[in-house]
């Protein structure tokens, strides 16, 4: 099919990648030309696993093409997505100024009957309102689809061609017969493709999300309350996860949840809930629990030197918020290295994907080092802020001698305590109390 998919984002460069590879002919638009042009040469602004070889090879097989011409795009396709962003306002609400500006534009281009399908998360009412704004500037027939994307960071490619369900959102059968061709791959392999209506696939993404951050703060909580009473959360949370009603994903204590969706979607769904006169406090909860998780392990650090840090300097291994990806979005590491500095500390960090964006956050405050053993040269401890896999097997006899003191601060819970005490080192963790 001919498609376009409006907004080159993670969500959008995504997409729109991995509709072309599945036989689709697609168009991706953006305004920011020099970045359609490095797009073009497989020069991706975000690091996703397999994300470069799969444009390259669309690219050379002219299934992928990138233009700045949003209406020359709208007229050559049947079908375009938007995948703008919806950043969140000062009050948790969604910012949609871009989907309805996208929405306008699409109308004016329109030249036959279009399937317009959105992907921006969305406040449920949203593609109501995306209609309302093309039928006011378009005479053409038309269709709306809510098609929500399930991405996780990290593994987005895979996760889009090998999803574990597809929603779809629509009111005509001919709008769910355009969606049922563009993802007829997955129909034959029997990965589920769910149709409901437009406000279901639009709450759908909200729910899902709020669940995720739910079950992180929930890990969390239980986490806080082993420290106190002097119960290990590991051995908690291998006892939980042995239920299979309760399941093994998304329940490990550490600094909390961040990124571009979790904290965003909470809070828009929590203001939702409020103009519509409902007060979400699950939903509250589990916002302000995975902010205060940050500033717990930041006590942590304050309270073992007796709250003066001043002059001391910290080795921080991880900046981006999760592994496999270099976005720093609401990442536990900023919170961290914020409050540090300001309490008169210096920093010297190091990740392997994430320095250039950490360098936009935080210029010439920290030192950036080029590999994990140098950022411990000199520093009076080491701070693990992300799981990176590269981290989790460490020389520890390297780290010791490197260290001013053997003292090791892991928000991530990645080392065993025993073989840590065994070494000489003092490891403090999150809901282990040693």
């Amino acid at each position: 099919m001919k498609l376009c998919v409006i907004g080159t984002g993670y969500v959008g460069l995504v997409a729109g990648t991995c509709l072309a590879e599945m036989g689709n002919n697609v168009i991706c638009v953006d305004k920011d030309v020099e970045k359609l042009k490095n797009l073009e040469k497989g020069i991706v602004p975000i690091y996703e696993p397999g994300l470069e070889t799969l444009i390259l090879s669309n690219v050379r097989e002219n299934r992928l093409t990138f233009s700045p011409d949003i209406s020359d795009a709208v007229k050559k396709s049947d079908v375009c997505f938007i995948a703008v962003g919806t950043p969140q306002k000062e009050d948790g609400s969604a910012d949609l100024s871009s989907v309805f500006d996208v929405a306008k534009s699409i109308a004016h281009a329109m030249n036959g009957y279009k399937v317009v399908v959105n992907k921006s998360t969305v406040p449920v009412g949203t593609c109501e309102k995306i209609a309302l704004t093309i039928k006011e500037n378009t005479k053409c027939d038309f269709d709306i689809v809510s098609n929500p994307e399930f991405l996780k960071q990290g593994d987005a490619v895979h996760d889009f061609l090998k999803p574990d369900r597809v929603i779809i959102g629509a009111k005509t059968q001919n709008a769910f017969e355009v969606m049922r061709e563009i993802y007829s791959s997955f129909l034959k392999t029997g990965n589920p493709v769910i149709e409901m209506d437009i406000k279901s696939a639009e709450m759908t993404k909200y729910a899902s999300n709020a669940f995720l951050a739910l079950k992180i703060s929930y890990a969390n909580e239980i986490a806080n309350i082993c420290e106190y009473v002097g119960a290990n959360s590991e051995m908690v949370r291998k006892g939980m996860c042995s239920d299979k009603r309760i399941g093994k994903k998304f329940l490990f204590a550490g600094l909390g949840y961040g990124g571009s969706c979790f904290p965003k979607d909470v809070k828009a769904l929590i203001s939702v809930a409020k103009e519509n006169g409902y007060t979400a406090e699950l939903l509250t909860a589990t916002d302000n629990i995975n902010m205060r998780q940050r500033y717990l392990f930041i006590n942590k650090i304050l309270k073992r030197y007796g709250g003066d840090i001043k002059g001391k300097k910290f080795a921080v291994w991880g900046l981006a918020f999760k592994p496999e990806t270099n976005d720093m979005r609401e990442a536990p590491s900023i919170n961290i290295i914020n409050e540090l500095l300001k309490a008169g500390a210096s920093i010297c960090a190091f990740d392997p994907k994430a320095k250039e964006t950490a360098k936009k956050i935080f210029g010439s405050e920290i030192e950036y080092a080029s590999s994990s053993y140098n950022a411990l040269k000199d520093a009076d401890a080491l701070i693990l802020a992300t799981e990176w896999n590269e981290f989790q097997n460490p020389d520890f006899d390297v780290i010791k001698s490197s260290l001013k003191e053997p003292v090791i601060f892991d928000g991530r819970n990645q080392y065993n305590p025993v073989i840590l005490k065994e070494k000489g080192f003092e490891y403090h963790c999150v809901g282990r109390k040693l």
